[in-house]
């Protein structure tokens, strides 16, 4: 977890650029990139974030196919997520203690089988196309 605002730039920055190392590109970075967009791009972060990592990812020569690779549904999930949690909270907080907090509450990648099941989630059509949850609406999404 980044420890200074500069430290999320820099992130973002390395994200952009393709320069961030594979080994660096966790779960936590995809959410502080996501929230980073979402906080300074409201209107175009979803665009940004989804082509930012299919080009991050194609760079890294990570080939998306039915089972591997850029996922639209578990992407629109989190990016959800955190829409929800930014319509929640005091957005002229620092960006770091944002980024903290919601890290904290959502740091365990697993939340998603809260909402899907994984006949849904892993099949083809959710990984090339947004699916709503079959679990639990996110209407009712953990902030």
């Amino acid at each position: 977890m980044c420890a200074a605002e500069s430290e999320i730039v820099e992130l973002v920055q390395a994200f952009e650029d393709c320069s961030l190392a594979r080994l660096q590109w966790t779960h936590s970075a995809h959410l502080t990139v996501a929230l980073w967009y979402l906080i300074n791009y409201p209107s175009t972060a979803t665009d940004q974030i989804c082509y930012g990592i299919q080009r991050y990812n194609q760079v890294h020569g990570v080939e998306s196919t039915p089972t591997s690779g850029y996922h639209e549904t578990i992407m629109q999930f989190w990016i959800a997520l955190i829409q929800n949690y930014l319509s929640c909270i005091d957005i002229h907080d620092l960006l770091l203690s944002l980024t903290h907090r919601f890290i904290d509450d959502h740091s365990d990648p697993a939340l998603l089988f809260e909402y899907y099941s994984p006949d849904r989630i892993f099949s083809p059509e959710a990984r090339s196309r947004w699916m709503e949850p079959n679990l639990k609406s996110l209407n009712y999404a953990r902030i």
